[in-house]
């Protein structure tokens, strides 16, 4: 196996132009948000120009605070899983086995000849019927890596087509086998033509299902073979073993902002299919290694995953003037970011600090990630706040890094 202990090797902050009393403010501020109430406890690390700088722990494991956050806690990352699956797709790319411009009938016979909902009032307020008419052409693979398909989320819209689909990825993973997933997405309508209006939505998962038919393997197994053994991700998996799952973070019994009771999916218990949308667990570390390699150009060190050309096509954004934008919509974070494939892009001034050409995504359950190629910086930030308040911690975590960058 290729040496994979050179790149993320500890250095001062001062040896890569970062302060490392401004990095203490992080702590800081994780802290007081601990004692507010607002979260269990967090993981955030740091590395720039490939090297780690920051890699600590607040808080505790879980709310009854017996535990001390350890640095190696493992976090359901959920909508982080993500950008991994669209690596998987984007090693088949390479190899010449798919094309963003095939057909997702190519690979999974069952998601052709699709209908479109009419969304007139009635299937807009929830009753329906539903009317429908044929679809303009087929989803493409493209229109799944930049959720542009028309599948969409069953749990984000009130609408008579949105009761036909499962409210998320950790839903259909917990609740339905691969084929009874297929099933359900055949059914159901689209809510709009594809590449038309960019939804966040079940695309993510259909090319896990695509990376299996084409491998022959579980996505699981794909990822690992492929993808975690070769960059030494070796706490990322979509069921954490029995004698680890200890070191799995939990959130607060309610939200804080709001009372509502929540809950994070207990990742040691199997899915019924490896939901490449969101089924995944890792550490903060782990990930960060992930990260470094697409900032790297597809490379951790000598352990080459995708090709600089690969990488760069897959944080180009994509959003062309005639798709509809709605990524401000799902997070108001993200004024200013277009999307690539899997990834939202940084194409304009942002309520945020950071660069042009940032990319970055999150997960519902408190996670966070992004890579700055211009400042050659990349952040993970770990933390189970299921809540809206997650919304909080972006904008936090993101002034308080480039805060520190002083060189």
């Amino acid at each position: 196996m290729t040496d994979t202990g050179t790149p993320l090797s500890r250095v001062e902050p001062e040896a890569v132009g970062m302060s490392s009393a401004r990095l203490g403010r992080i702590v800081t501020a994780l802290n007081t948000a601990v004692e507010a109430g607002q979260l269990p406890g967090a993981v955030i690390a740091i590395a720039r120009h490939g090297q780690l700088v920051f890699h600590e722990a607040v808080g505790y494991l879980g709310p009854d605070r017996s535990t001390p956050m350890p640095r190696d806690a493992l976090f359901a990352i959920a909508s982080m899983t993500k950008p991994i699956t669209g690596v998987a797709g984007l090693m088949l790319w390479e190899e010449g086995r798919l094309g963003l411009a095939d057909p997702v009938e190519r690979f999974l016979p069952a998601l052709g000849n699709r209908r479109v909902a009419v969304l007139n009032e009635r299937v807009r307020s929830g009753p329906g019927p539903i009317e429908t008419m044929p679809a303009d052409r087929s989803i493409t693979v493209l229109d799944l890596m930049r959720h542009t398909s028309g599948l969409t989320y069953g749990g984000r819209g009130t609408t008579a087509v949105h009761a036909l689909y499962p409210a998320s990825s950790n839903a259909a993973g917990a609740t339905l086998t691969t084929a009874e997933f297929l099933q359900r997405l055949a059914a159901a309508p689209l809510l709009y033509q594809p590449s038309t209006v960019w939804d966040y939505g079940l695309s993510i998962d259909v090319i896990g299902l695509i990376v299996e038919a084409l491998s022959g393997q579980t996505l699981g197994a794909f990822l690992e073979d492929r993808l975690f053994r070769p960059l030494g991700m070796t706490d990322t998996s979509f069921q954490v073993a029995p004698d680890q799952a200890p070191r799995l973070a939990r959130c607060l019994p309610n939200d804080p902002d709001t009372g509502e009771a929540q809950s994070v999916p207990d990742r040691a218990q199997a899915l019924r299919f490896e939901c490449g949308g969101g089924g995944l667990a890792s550490t903060a570390l782990d990930y960060l290694r992930f990260a470094q390699m697409l900032l790297a150009g597809g490379a951790l060190g000598d352990t080459r995953i995708l090709g600089r050309k690969t990488v760069e096509a897959m944080r180009t954004d994509r959003m062309t003037p005639d798709i509809e934008n709605h990524i401000a919509a799902l997070d108001p974070n993200s004024d200013g970011y277009g999307f690539g494939l899997t990834v939202a892009v940084r194409s304009q001034a942002s309520t945020l600090m950071g660069s042009p050409g940032e990319f970055y995504w999150n997960g519902a359950y408190g996670t966070l990630w992004w890579a700055d190629p211009v400042e050659d910086l990349a952040v993970v930030f770990m933390a189970q706040v299921p809540g809206l308040q997650r919304r909080r911690f972006r904008p936090i975590v993101n002034a308080l890094v480039y805060q520190a960058l002083i060189g």
